[in-house]
């Protein structure tokens, strides 16, 4: 939420600067995520001054050129080329000296002093499209004639310079949708170190002159529309706003329109509470309805699209058809338009939770439906609207035609909250005075019905949504109190819980969010199944009584009923799958009876879904290893001495096993197809299953997280293309870099593999990359080039690789 300064000011009686502003805010819990000068015209019209044309001539070299002289107040008059068709002696006209920079959208050009076909010319006569203050170009700006020569343009034209407040507003805070709500907050914390007021504009000039365009509502449906007000205003003119008006909306990033629509914005902005301007002649019968209409109707809003409505939408109707979704947006046929004579305003209360479920339900998320569904103020309806219709008559003319309608079957009454002192200081941890305490409520608009000497009894304004507890006005005293003023105490009290090693459940649930996130879907399956899986029926835990001859025994591995979850998504055309299970398998050894933690993964069909951007990939060996090496690396097991060996898992028909100090840490590789025929199972199948109970016994050793300092110095990366023998494989090459090279050699990496046409038979081609760096200095040519040479010859001598 955007709040200008410029504008916050007009509700302040104190000076304060911008920094502090943002300060306060901040402290106060309207949080400044970022602040922001701007100018309402670019460039702020600075070297732009205000001149009168002495003189004029045709320009000897050129029939559409004028030689004029222009005086802008200083002693030396200046010689301008203009080519400005109503160009005459005498006007007073807008001129961009030397050096003034003119900007067009993201162009900019600035202003020399040249000569233009032979004639000196010191500057330029403008247009108001140069100068960013229009878009007409038909001839340079002529200004009235009592225009003060010498007068900055930015004085002239009011442009004034302001500072953005970009206000991360919580769900919480309906009470500073608005600069007022926003400006409440800032006195309520000034008040606590001086005296401030907030100023609210006033209303009384508001007046009723005839009733010549009464309109009547009527709410069907009260609980999603509590309250609602509205006036009607005859005789306007819709035309552009007024500079004052145009700047305060581009200062927060919001386009003017007209006259009309950007006094419902400024008033929205300035209060938080929404407006809706309907055309009057286009409500039929003169009759507003709110009410719901029926599931699927259609209705064109006023981005010309056509929604479908649903049966919960609130909607204001006419006597005929709808004309807008109540709290959300405007339809194409009610809106204000340049033809528009008659309006009827209105301003609303309407159901928070009503107006957020529409909101999302239709993809529309306005200034309007922002403020509504965080629970606007029930009783400011009739203070907007006549602070809107003030405006409106001001900028647009008008007579008020009717009394204003106000259907409010059952106000919305304050809160009543019981406020204790003794909790207030034992729940913030010091003792504020309970004159400072009065004064912050009563700042915040909180009225004090009764006090005594432990406390106070509170009626809180339904503006204020988020306070309806004790605690809640507790919360409020503080953050204007302030928690930077709450002393620390000089002892802490707390219950220390230690952990020894690695908590299991936290990695587990760390390591299957990991995989979630990666698109895998997690299975659970049962701990009973199938002996007629498993080849040695001696290892076998059986179950005493098994319910059936497909439940006889404990699982000994988790692959069977991960094939099994396969099997039955595919046969119900699920066949692209990435699958993970967390359980236990069971072993009988001996007398013994061993249960182990297992996580398994499988994969199988297309990487992802196929799209118009992405085509089908079919999952293969190296996109399990690379989901496996990222839990390796997420855990921090990267740093231990894994050491790699072909899988000796009978059910794998290749693939590598992972084992630090001789135990096996996991496994992973391709289903051999004859497992995959048992059943069904017509693509490709990669498993692979990590033992859990080891991995956590690495983690222990593992735990300590360093943090290092990134190297101001700039890496470098040399490539070598290989020819080895087919039987070589890339980790020797990544041992043999390694070895040779421990301190500069930051990584290897293989990034092509060739086999065929111009290699020959029993050869193939690596091309690997070598990544190094040195964290203390820049490494020279020499250094890398003696490195690179070295790991070629041990290439050569212990695999004996060529370079090709």
């Amino acid at each position: 939420m955007k709040i200008a300064y410029n504008w916050l000011k007009n509700y302040i009686d104190v000076e304060v600067s911008p920094e502090k502003v943002a300060k306060i805010l901040t402290d106060c819990g309207l949080e400044v995520e970022g602040q922001e000068k701007i100018q309402t015209v670019k460039g702020g019209l600075e070297g732009i001054v205000i001149g009168e044309v002495l003189t004029k001539q045709s320009h000897p070299n050129a029939d559409r050129l004028n030689v004029t002289t222009v005086t802008i107040g200083t002693k030396d008059n200046l010689q301008i080329v203009c080519g400005a068709l109503n160009v005459e002696i005498g006007q007073k006209v807008v001129v961009a000296t030397v050096g003034t920079t003119l900007y067009s959208g993201e162009e900019s050009f600035k202003i020399k002093k040249s000569k233009i076909r032979g004639e000196v010319s010191e500057g330029m006569i403008c247009a108001e499209d140069e100068i960013g203050l229009g878009s007409s170009h038909d001839g340079i700006m002529v200004l009235p004639s009592d225009a003060i020569i010498g007068l900055s343009a930015k004085e002239y034209f009011n442009i004034e310079d302001d500072e953005v407040f970009e206000i991360g507003l919580t769900p919480n805070r309906a009470d500073a949708t608005g600069h007022i709500g926003v400006a409440r907050d800032l006195i309520t914390v000034l008040n606590l170190t001086e005296s401030a007021q907030l100023i609210k504009p006033s209303v009384d000039q508001f007046k009723v002159d005839n009733n010549d365009l009464p309109i009547t509502v009527e709410i069907e449906n009260p609980s999603l529309c509590p309250r609602y007000s509205g006036v009607t205003l005859s005789g306007i003119v819709v035309k552009e706003s007024p500079d004052w008006l145009k700047n305060k909306l581009l200062s927060i990033g919001i386009n003017p329109i007209n006259n009309i629509v950007d006094v419902t914005n400024y008033v929205l902005h300035e209060t938080g509470q929404p407006l809706h301007a309907f055309d009057a002649d286009q409500i039929e019968g003169n009759k507003i309805k709110v009410k719901t209409l029926s599931d699927a109707t259609k209705f064109i809003t006023l981005d010309e699209k056509e929604r479908a409505l649903s049966d919960q939408d609130l909607m204001i109707c006419n006597a005929k058809e709808p004309m807008c979704i109540a709290g959300v947006f405007g339809g194409i046929k009610s809106g204000v338009s340049e033809n528009t004579q008659n309006i009827f305003l209105e301003s609303a209360y309407f159901n928070p939770v009503s107006i957020r479920k529409t909101a999302k339900r239709h993809g529309l998320n306005t200034d309007a439906s922002f403020r509504y569904e965080r629970g606007a103020d029930p009783n400011i309806t009739i203070y907007a609207l006549k602070r809107a219709i003030c405006l409106m008559q001001e900028v647009a003319g008008g007579k008020v035609s009717s009394e204003i309608v106000d259907v409010y079957p059952e106000p919305i009454v304050n809160f009543k909250v019981d406020f204790s002192y003794l909790n207030c200081a034992r729940i913030i941890g010091e003792q504020i005075e309970a004159k400072t305490i009065q004064t912050i409520l009563k700042n915040l608009e909180i009225e004090v019905l009764a006090e005594t000497e432990t406390g106070l009894s509170l009626s809180i304004p339904p503006f204020k949504v988020d306070v309806q507890r004790e605690i809640d006005v507790i919360e409020e005293v503080l953050r204007i109190y302030g928690y930077n003023n709450i002393a620390l105490p000089e002892t802490m009290k707390s219950s220390i819980v230690f952990e020894e090693g690695v908590d299991k459940e936290k990695m587990v649930q760390t390591l299957s969010g990991m995989l979630v996130d990666n698109g895998f879907y997690e299975t659970l399956s049962n701990s009973l199944t199938k002996s007629s899986y498993y080849s040695n029926k001696e290892t076998l835990v059986e179950v005493s009584n098994p319910l059936s001859i497909e439940l006889d025994v404990l699982r000994q591995s988790m692959l069977y009923s991960g094939l099994e979850t396969v099997q039955y998504n595919q046969n119900r055309k699920s066949p692209d799958l990435k699958l993970f299970e967390l359980g236990k398998t069971y072993l009988k050894h001996e007398d013994k009876f061993l249960e182990t933690h297992y996580l398994s993964l499988i994969i199988t069909g297309n990487l992802q879904q196929e799209n118009w951007s992405v085509a089908k990939e079919p999952t293969n060996f190296y996109h399990l290893k690379g989901f496996i090496q990222n839990i390796i690396e997420r855990f921090g097991l990267h740093k231990l001495k894994l050491k790699k060996s072909e899988t000796d898992l009978e059910v794998m028909e290749y693939g590598l096993k992972y084992t630090v100090n001789n135990k096996a840490l996991l496994h992973l590789g391709k289903i051999k197809s004859s497992i995959q025929q048992q059943f069904d199972l017509h693509q490709e199948l990669y498993y692979a299953e990590i033992n859990i109970d080891v991995f956590m016994e690495l983690l222990n050793f593992t735990r300590k997280i360093t943090y290092k300092e990134v190297s101001k110095f700039p890496p470098v990366k040399r490539d070598l293309a290989l020819l080895i023998d087919a039987s070589i494989k890339y980790e020797q090459i990544e041992n043999i870099a390694l070895k040779q090279e421990k301190k500069l050699l930051k990584q290897v990496n293989l990034f092509d593999v060739y086999e065929g046409k111009n290699i020959e038979s029993g050869k193939k081609s690596y091309a690997v990359s070598f990544v190094f760096q040195d964290e203390e200095k820049t490494l020279t040519d020499t250094q890398i080039d003696k490195m690179m040479n070295k790991l070629i010859q041990s290439f050569s001598t212990e695999i004996g690789a060529t370079l090709r």
